[in-house]
């Protein structure tokens, strides 16, 4: 039990196709999921590098965002775009038994939420679940928990090892591999991680730093700039591009 890794980042978009294929066409991601929370107003775009993904998100109904508090991810979203803006929203940690986690948190004293479940329909009706535990949600803020249903066309065990041998176009096989947040006070903001999902960060002469399973995350002063996204990819050219509030870093694998 614990914290297996990141399992997504959350960017809000205006529009998730258009944002997909512009990623596609200048970092040679694919964004090959996705579909509509039609109960909660949003819609979003996913590309899957291997256990982990991105999610381009959107709103469509804001009525049924403000209206569907169990789905605090589209409150985060809307918080973004309604300031005018786009970028990362919040970002979520996967866990294998979300319900138990949740209550050990709970019980050393974390503000986190009881567990709900979520589902999303895809484009070929299968419908997929899973299940969160939510705290406050924003971009320096600390992330909120997920187990998802393994199971079906986009985590059953087949779709699980066919997205671990994906290749993206011009990056081949692709993994997500650190993400950076600059915030304004990185170490208040680890001492909330800590306390709220029970991530601990070291301090160091960088900043602060966590391995969160396979995965760097690092807190750096300086709130003026963009959260930045790094990707191992054997296949492709070292590249870099800020688009939709954040700055892309594909590295060498």
């Amino acid at each position: 039990m614990g914290i297996l890794g990141i399992d997504h980042l959350v960017i809000a978009v205006r529009d998730p196709d258009d944002a997909a294929a512009g990623l596609e066409a200048r970092l040679g991601l694919a964004f090959s999921g996705g579909g509509r929370h039609a109960s909660a107003g949003t819609w979003n775009r996913l590309a899957f590098l291997g256990d982990a993904y991105l999610e381009l998100i959107g709103v469509f109904d804001r009525g049924l965002v403000l209206a569907s508090p169990e789905f605090a991810v589209g409150r985060a979203a809307l918080a973004v775009l309604d300031a005018g803006r786009e970028g990362l929203a919040t970002w979520a940690v996967a866990v294998d038994d979300c319900v138990a986690e949740a209550a050990r948190l709970r019980a050393a004293g974390s503000p986190i939420g009881a567990p709900v479940g979520g589902s999303r329909v895809r484009p070929d009706g299968e419908t997929v679940r899973w299940v969160t535990a939510f705290p406050v949600l924003g971009p320096d803020a600390p992330p909120f928990l997920i187990e998802h249903e393994m199971a079906g066309a986009e985590w059953g065990a087949e779709a699980m090892a066919a997205r671990r041998a994906f290749a993206h176009p011009g990056l081949g096989q692709a993994r997500l591999a650190e993400l950076t947040l600059p915030v304004a006070d990185p170490a208040a903001l680890a001492a909330r991680c800590q306390a709220v999902v029970g991530i601990p960060f070291d301090a160091g002469p960088a900043g602060w730093s966590a391995r969160v399973g396979p995965h760097a995350v690092r807190l750096l002063a300086g709130a003026d700039r963009p959260p930045e996204i790094g990707l191992a990819a054997a296949g492709g050219h070292e590249r870099s591009a800020v688009r939709h509030g954040v700055a892309w870093q594909v590295l060498g694998g």
